[in-house]
């Protein structure tokens, strides 16, 4: 059992253990492999938000330029893109002479904005050149420009190539937040399709717009500077779950399905090996019921073969001795025949073969035949045996002759394992709808750890004397597969040192 044992383990052990370390494998290269390929996704969202605000400045800067330095259409347009807060044109030769066109409905300091903005162009001749040379390879570039962020606003430039010549640098004073709102939010949730919340972020990550209305916290799965206002951040974040949600869903997924496998396999392991076990045990029994068998045959027929060898050589003169001898042979015969037959009944039983021959009867008759055939044998033995049957004891259906064995071996149990007190009392009586025989003694009783399994076939108590006492071990259980074909029911009571009672129990109306 310690070999099965340890191949069953195994069973076990190794590929669950390869499952696991399998499952903790695979998991990093999965979390990076679905991390890179939803990073390259949302990737080209932000691109595609970035790449939309782009366009919008070019749409801008293609009217502009259309429009050229008119003070009126400049103002009107101005009115219908309510987040250009300003619209500048700049003499790249001369930053101070740069002319100014206001919304009108801009509300802090235009000169502040104005030097601040003159100041800001001054710092980035560089750029500002590197535009006019594009302008002169006749190529529009859009870029933005660093400023001071105490309003709030964002720079935009391009090489002018439509207006006045004098001025060679366009710019837009864009007010970011109504930009983000107005121009990128529409855009933004129709990308979005409510599988992502996308969002617009400021540069001290206050949320300026979102495709989600409700307040968002935490850290977001991508995030990325938008090109034309450096300041601000598009974010990404996933509905639901984020990619490392995902993933530990996944492994805690799978970690189920091995567990539930590992409960499967603990649970057909041990039902294998309880089956391996008892198979063996059963094995161990027939072996030992071979053993027991074969010593219960071997007495009756050494004590035959023993008192007859003596009756044949005439060596005893006296007729009562010989009359004694009879009466041994006759016993032991008896009892080989009751060994042979309750074999032979039990094999019946085992392979669903026995017939019986259910008729009513008052049992009353079963149990005083039973008592009339044993009482001299058992009162030669030294017992005290007793019957004590009820009156008024209804019939009942069933097969006398299987009644009766059962019966019988209840008695045989009672008288080999009984010690120094030896009684036997057979009971009848009716409780309710039931007819119960009780066979009770005085024996060595037998310890409640062994009394559910001393139905088992070729089951043995190895328990003091009880193991001394030889015996078929097929008694106790043939008295249960009697009765159970009776449709009734075997209970004990035992204690050991007290004695035992043993019970069967018919239904009155029972019918087979």
């Amino acid at each position: 059992m310690k070999k099965i044992g340890i191949i069953l383990l195994l069973i076990i052990v190794l590929p669950i253990g390869f499952l696991v370390f399998n499952e903790f494998g695979k998991l990093n290269e999965t979390e990076k492999v679905l991390e890179e390929t939803y990073k390259n996704q949302l990737e080209a969202i932000l691109f595609s938000v970035n790449q939309y605000s782009d366009d919008i400045i070019n749409s801008w800067a293609n009217k502009v330029n259309e429009l050229n330095v008119d003070d009126v259409l400049l103002r009107n347009f101005l009115k219908d893109n309510l987040s250009i807060e300003s619209i500048f044109f700049l003499n790249s030769e001369k930053p101070e002479s740069t002319v100014f066109i206001f919304n009108e409905n801009i509300s802090p300091s235009i000169d502040s904005i104005r030097l601040e903005i003159i100041s800001t162009l001054s710092s980035n001749r560089n750029l500002i050149s590197r535009l006019t040379q594009y302008q002169k390879a006749g190529y529009r570039k859009i870029e933005p420009l660093g400023v001071n962020d105490k309003n709030n606003f964002a720079v935009v430039v391009f090489s002018n190539q439509e207006t006045d010549k004098n001025y060679s640098i366009t710019g837009f004073l864009i007010n970011p937040e109504v930009f983000a709102r107005k121009v990128l939010l529409p855009r933004i949730q129709q990308i979005a399709q409510n599988r992502f919340t996308i969002v617009v972020k400021d540069n001290k990550d206050k949320i300026i717009a979102s495709t989600d209305r409700t307040e968002l916290t935490g850290e977001f799965e991508f995030e990325k500077q938008m090109w034309l206002i450096p300041d601000y951040k598009i974010g990404i974040l996933f509905i639901g779950q984020t990619i490392q949600g995902l993933v530990r869903d996944r492994a805690t997924n799978n970690m189920i399905l091995i567990g539930i496998l590992l409960l499967v396999l603990v649970a057909a392991v041990i039902f294998v090996y309880r089956a391996v076990k008892k198979e063996l045990e059963l094995a161990q029994l027939k072996a030992d019921f071979v053993s027991n068998v074969s010593h219960e045959l071997r007495t009756p027929l050494a004590l035959i073969s023993m008192f007859a060898e003596t009756l044949e050589l005439d060596r005893v003169k006296n007729d009562e001795k010989k009359k004694e001898y009879y009466s041994i042979i006759t016993q032991e015969a008896d009892r080989l025949g009751r060994i042979v037959n309750s074999i032979l009944n039990f094999a019946k039983m085992e392979a669903g073969k026995r017939i019986f021959n259910f008729e009513y009867i008052n049992l009353n008759e079963i149990v005083d035949k039973i008592y009339l055939t044993y009482s001299y044998h058992l009162q030669n033995k030294g017992f005290k045996f007793e019957k004590h049957l009820s009156e008024k004891l209804p019939e009942v259906k069933v097969d006398a002759e299987a009644i009766s064995e059962a019966i019988i071996n209840l008695i045989d149990n009672a008288v080999k394992y009984s010690s120094d007190v030896k009684e036997v009392i057979l009971k009848t009586y009716s409780q309710n709808n039931y007819i119960i025989i009780e066979v009770s003694d005085k024996g060595i009783g037998i310890p409640p750890e062994y009394q559910k399994k001393i139905f088992d076939k070729f089951y043995r108590v190895s328990y003091g004397l009880v193991h001394n006492v030889k015996g078929t071990g097929i008694g106790l259980s043939l008295v249960k597969q009697i009765v159970d074909a009776h449709n009734g029911k075997v209970e004990l009571e035992s204690k050991p040192g007290v004695g035992s009672t043993f019970r069967i129990i018919l239904q009155t109306d029972s019918h087979n």
